[in-house]
């Protein structure tokens, strides 16, 4: 039996946010991992310039990296163990919040084009 989908129940702006956090931890310019946690630390997050923001080598609309300046969302993501939040300084990711499938990831499928 395949695994289910969206297991912890975050809504759609969590599920949003935790999948552009998750694309920051793959970079070592947006993110600090400890070898031994297996934890991402983003400390810097982007900010939006007109509708969009640049996460990564993707372009996102402003809408979906709202979760950015929420403290809900964060909070929420860290009740699910998903994330330790210092808001608004910084998240970290745990290995769980790193691999959790929030089943969005073709939501990134634009690259830049600057």
């Amino acid at each position: 039996m395949p695994p289910k989908r969206n297991p912890l129940k975050l809504n759609k702006l969590q599920q949003r946010t935790l999948l552009l956090f998750q694309e920051l931890a793959r970079h070592p310019d947006t993110s600090i991992h400890d070898e031994t946690t297996g934890e991402a630390t983003l400390s810097t997050l982007p900010h939006a310039h007109g509708d969009h923001v640049h996460i990564g080598s993707f372009v996102v609309s402003s809408t979906d990296a709202s979760g950015f300046s929420n403290e809900s969302v964060w909070k929420a993501l860290e009740r699910k163990g998903l994330a330790r939040s210092n808001f608004p300084l910084a998240i970290i990711l745990t290995k769980e919040g790193q691999n959790y499938d929030t089943g969005l990831s073709d939501r990134l499928a634009q690259p830049s084009d600057h």
